[in-house]
């Protein structure tokens, strides 16, 4: 049978490229974008379904859940997330851009992911976050980027204690990262292309399968410390 995935936030990057991946490897995909004016790119995609979607706006996203009754997700990816301030040291930050980045990066994917998890296959599915190694307390620190990793952080240790309260189930989370990609926010510096981190990603899903339990990995495979 056909398996079926929901990438948020495949517009460009590597939710894009996720699309690309999956669809590439026969998936059926559900890809969201804020504005559907700027899915050019996901249109030339096949087997790629399009649906509109403000991750942030708790309305938006009940809308797309009943939209989305009666269809079977093998996989949800929670793509979508921001860099937050990027000219100015974590101590300059006004409260408005940190609220935001918070509450974009670690509170709206796990509000979605409670919203959506009813559609989720309950004994096979996988709900992959996408998080970050600047998100490890242990790693993190020093490596650039504070306050993103720091909301990373926070998505971390809300996606254990999602996780935590699943209770009996066959699910499996993922909280993955993508490696240092040549993305927008990676720059051209980045060692990785997106072709190449998001083909990892999705073996890594596929691998987790009826694996159970929550994982936080790389594009690789390799386990990351918390």
């Amino acid at each position: 049978m056909q398996k079926t995935v929901l990438v948020i936030g495949a517009s460009r990057g590597l939710g894009l490229g996720l699309a690309k991946q999956f669809s590439s490897e026969g998936w059926q995909v559900i890809a969201t974008v804020r504005n559907s004016q700027q899915a050019d790119a996901l249109d030339q995609i096949p087997r790629v379904s399009l649906e509109t979607l403000d991750m942030t706006d708790a309305a938006s996203v009940d809308a797309l859940a009943k939209r989305l009754e009666g269809t079977q997700l093998d996989v949800l990816f929670v793509n979508a997330g921001v860099a937050g301030p990027q000219d100015k040291p974590a101590t300059q930050a006004t409260e408005a851009e940190v609220g935001q980045l918070f509450f974009t990066n670690a509170v709206a994917p796990l509000r979605l992911a409670e919203r959506l998890r009813p559609a989720v296959n309950p004994e096979r599915g996988v709900i992959v976050f996408m998080s970050s190694i600047l998100g490890s307390v242990e790693t993190g620190p020093g490596m650039g980027m504070s306050l993103y990793g720091a909301s990373k952080a926070a998505l971390n240790h809300m996606t254990r204690t999602f996780v935590s309260e699943l209770g009996e189930t066959g699910l499996t989370v993922l909280s993955m990262h993508p490696g240092w990609v040549k993305t927008d926010m990676g720059g051209d510096q980045a060692p990785l292309d997106i072709e190449t981190s998001t083909r990892g990603m999705v073996e890594q899903v596929t691998r987790a399968v009826g694996h159970g339990g929550h994982l936080y990995l790389d594009y690789q495979g390799e386990p990351l410390p918390w």
